[in-house]
């Protein structure tokens, strides 16, 4: 395994840190034995090919390597390189969900984007920190924005591609014996539309293969798959929408919606407003139910997926974040709020200086359960500037103390 590694000018190569000349060790030490050795070489591997959601020019030669390990049973933990496998695709899913990932527009996007890599100087292999600076980032700086734009893509694209490559693999795994590396291999599937005719049959086979008797699954594999499909254009079929498991009737509802949109049934509709409503302790995934879509956010899922049901919706939608988003808080509170300020502000950013009297309902709504919550705020009990800056961009205060000072506010 991993022959030609060594083959690759990897110090010729860049990543988050400049050259990638560490890359070869930290593949081959997630084939270690030894836990720990290979914990450590994945994180390495999410910090400098994938540096907080971004893809560099070494992470596409990195790909092969990394399906090379799930294409060997002795590969000791093929989950996590599924994991990663997704993530240099496609980046933090959250920012392609729930429509799904939109290879077409990503790919005009990085026309052009090839021949300016090919005129990128290596980076900066020595110990003057200055001058590693000045080489690594001095002639992206010199683009133009949309130059940088089309390199930038391209270089997604290229990762994309490569992992695109592993799909016949990825359905493989879907056979395989845990239920924790099929859940991931239906994760990945659930990506690459271009390759969708396939991958729907075999989600679908492998969704039956999952309720035969003594094969074992759980509910959150099967959720994974029905979602995945519905990411590929195969709505779930309604039966699912009785299942006595709530998980079930959830990934049920998210596929119908990705593929019926503002067609949807009333079944489909009321259960995800069910669960964009739920307060966040209720909308956690019990043991066997996890799903790695969203980072298993079950309620924050179902908000994103209430703007594909059309206007008709918007009231009823509206009013389930509303009552979500006082029970939850980091990250999850990101994902709410992002829909309801969408949903509140249709036409923009108030203007400054706007009092809260002169807001439109849903906007002064909104500001309201902002002012009076603390948890939204809040990341690991500290205060979460991401979310200030998001209601920020809106006109709206940047702080609870100040949101609850304007909502207060007598004329």
């Amino acid at each position: 395994m991993l022959d030609g590694l060594d083959d690759i000018d990897w110090a010729r190569l860049g990543h988050a840190y400049g050259a990638a000349d560490d890359v070869p060790g930290q593949l081959r030490a997630l084939l270690s034995p030894d836990p720990a050795t290979r914990d450590e070489a994945l994180s390495d591997l999410y910090t400098n090919v994938f540096h907080q959601g971004g893809r560099f020019e070494a992470s596409a030669y990195a790909v092969p390597f990394l399906l090379e390990m799930l294409g060997d049973p002795a590969t000791p933990d093929p989950a996590a390189v599924l994991a990663l496998l997704s993530v240099l695709a496609v980046g933090y899913d959250e920012g392609v969900l729930p429509e799904g990932f939109p290879v077409a527009e990503y790919r005009r996007a990085a026309e052009g984007g090839r021949e300016l890599l090919a005129a990128k100087p290596p980076p900066w292999t020595g110990e003057d920190e200055s001058e590693k600076e000045y080489v690594e980032y001095a002639y992206v700086e010199s683009l133009s924005a949309a130059d940088q734009g089309r390199l930038w893509a391209y270089i997604e694209v290229a990762t994309y591609d490569a992992v695109r490559a592993g799909v016949p693999v990825f359905r493989t795994l879907l056979e395989h014996s845990d239920p924790g590396v099929r859940a991931v291999a239906a994760y990945a599937l659930a990506w690459f539309p271009e390759d969708a005719d396939g991958s729907v049959s075999a989600l679908a086979a492998a969704i039956g293969a999952a309720q035969e008797p003594g094969v074992e699954s759980t509910p959150g594999e099967l959720a994974t798959m029905l979602v995945a499909s519905g990411l590929l254009g195969a709505a779930p079929d309604a039966r699912w929408m009785a299942d006595p498991r709530p998980v079930l009737r959830w990934a049920a509802a998210i596929g119908r919606a990705r593929v019926l949109g503002a067609a949807a049934d009333p079944a489909t509709v009321e259960e995800l407003l069910r669960w964009a409503s739920a307060p966040s302790d209720d909308a956690e995934p019990v043991e066997g139910e996890w799903v790695p879509f969203l980072g298993g956010d079950l309620g924050g899922y179902a908000a994103l997926a209430l703007r594909q049901l059309g206007p008709q919706h918007t009231d009823r939608a509206f009013d389930a974040l509303l009552d979500r988003l006082p029970t939850v808080g980091g990250e999850r509170s990101l994902t709410v709020l992002g829909v309801a300020l969408r949903l509140a502000f249709p036409d923009g950013p108030a203007a400054a200086g706007t009092p809260v009297v002169a807001l439109p309902p849903r906007q002064r709504r909104l500001a309201e359960v902002l002012g009076r919550s603390t948890e939204p705020w809040l990341i690991d009990g500290q205060e979460f500037g991401n979310v200030a800056m998001l209601v920020g961009e809106y006109g709206l205060p940047r702080s609870r103390e100040t949101m609850l000072a304007y909502v207060e506010r007598v004329p």
